[in-house]
């Protein structure tokens, strides 16, 4: 981590995919960087909640939890916040469905590997999605 990383956020988030194993990436409202859906686990709540909640939030997607697989932990400078570093739960999540750009997300994009390369990526997808998944 760096020596200036005044923070740390703990978020959960879906690597979400479909059967042609495109990947959907979220661009939040005044931001220019693609990352997962998801977002900061509240209080009393787990990873796997948390997730459940950002996907229907964000997305519109109503999930069950045993739709998720949890992918580890991970770590990576956050996008959008400054001197902020993120430990991610990741999990990952297939569907066939039509997702909604709602809440905090802009614009809401299925793209294949080689289309992610083409976007501005957050760190962690850039780190750990884009190159392992």
């Amino acid at each position: 981590m760096p020596a200036n990383a005044a923070n740390v956020l703990e978020i959960a988030a879906a690597v979400v995919s479909d059967p042609e194993c495109r990947l959907l990436l979220v661009r939040k409202h005044n931001t220019s960087f693609y990352m997962q859906p998801g977002g900061k686990i509240d209080a009393g709540e787990t990873a796997l909640e948390a997730v459940c909640r950002e996907l229907n939030e964000e997305l519109g997607l109503a999930v069950n939890s045993d739709q998720l697989s949890p992918l580890g932990l991970f770590t990576a400078p956050a996008a959008n916040e400054p001197d902020t570093m993120l430990q991610a739960h990741l999990f990952s999540l297939v569907i066939d469905e039509p997702v909604e750009a709602r809440a905090e997300i802009a614009e809401a994009r299925w793209v294949t590997r080689e289309e992610a390369w083409q976007l501005p990526l957050a760190a962690l997808t850039k780190e750990y999605v884009a190159v392992n998944h």
